[in-house]
């Protein structure tokens, strides 16, 4: 039997685009947000009482661009940043304060996390390189990683000794987080390709170049990786044997763009396309 979720009601607050939210399991009732007007906001949920669900606790204000990303420390204590800016920000979540500010990346920090220890940070940047940082001891990266492309998205295996990263170029890169090596490598972008869109004027095979992972996740052994981006799949990975073992779609409603794998002109109405 799955469960089912349930709509409780909207956090407001920002001024513009929510971009990221993050919380813990330690401490499951807040939540941080990140967003494009430059803000994050921490919000302490109150779903037990009637007629709200929670109320913005604290605004953490400093970058100057947008904020593309946060994610929080294992014990709840500490949010990390990723802006436009090219920076990333470590944030006293007791205080407000910035504890911390990274600065190393040439172009906008797109994806942030922290090793299971909380000892270690990566980031990932739109300048086609991850970075591995020392939270508290040294100022600069500690290692460099380059890319072939704009980074998106970065994160550690549970027990911090691989990270991986996903690119524009469609693939996911597997690294030692040790030495920094990379270990290995899969080419993703035929498994998420997407369907057609109502104003698209290629196919869908030729859009197989611009599909690519803008979230990743490893399965709590590390023996999987799970991405997701701008289509409607999702993809479970073998890490160890680079291959796909299961796809979900999110969604098989075909009146919403991009569903459809091909489109038959005949059947379009301003509703969407009918069922085939």
């Amino acid at each position: 039997m799955t469960e089912s979720l349930r709509f409780l009601g909207t956090l407001k607050g920002h001024r513009g685009w929510v971009t990221g939210i993050a919380t813990t399991y330690e401490q499951s009732n807040m939540v941080v947000s990140a967003s494009r007007d430059k803000t994050l906001v921490v919000w302490e949920l109150t779903a037990d009482q009637e007629g709200t669900i929670g109320y913005a606790r604290r605004s953490l204000t400093g970058h100057n661009e947008p904020v593309q990303d946060v994610v929080l420390s294992s014990d709840g204590q500490f949010a990390l940043s990723a802006s436009w800016d090219k920076t990333m920000r470590l944030w006293d979540l007791n205080t407000g304060a910035t504890a911390r500010t990274f600065q190393g990346h040439t172009k906008d920090v797109f994806s942030v996390a922290f090793s299971g220890d909380n000892r270690q940070i990566v980031s990932g940047s739109r300048d086609k390189t991850i970075k591995l940082w020392d939270v508290f001891e040294t100022k600069s990266a500690t290692q460099t990683f380059a890319h072939s492309s704009d980074v998106l998205c970065v994160t550690y295996r549970p027990d911090g000794k691989e990270i991986a990263s996903s690119s524009l170029d469609g693939h996911i890169y597997f690294w030692n987080a040790i030495d920094g090596k990379l270990k290995g490598s899969l080419e993703a972008r035929r498994d998420v390709v997407g369907g057609r869109k109502q104003q698209d004027r290629t196919t869908m095979a030729a859009q197989a170049s611009a599909c690519c992972f803008s979230t990743l996740c490893y399965s709590a052994d590390g023996t999987c990786i799970l991405g997701a981006g701008n289509t409607k799949w999702v993809c479970i990975y073998n890490v160890a044997r680079r291959i796909c073992v299961k796809k979900f779609s999110i969604s098989t409603n075909k009146s919403l763009d991009g569903v459809l794998n091909q489109l038959n002109s005949k059947r379009m109405t301003d509703a969407g396309p009918l069922d085939e």
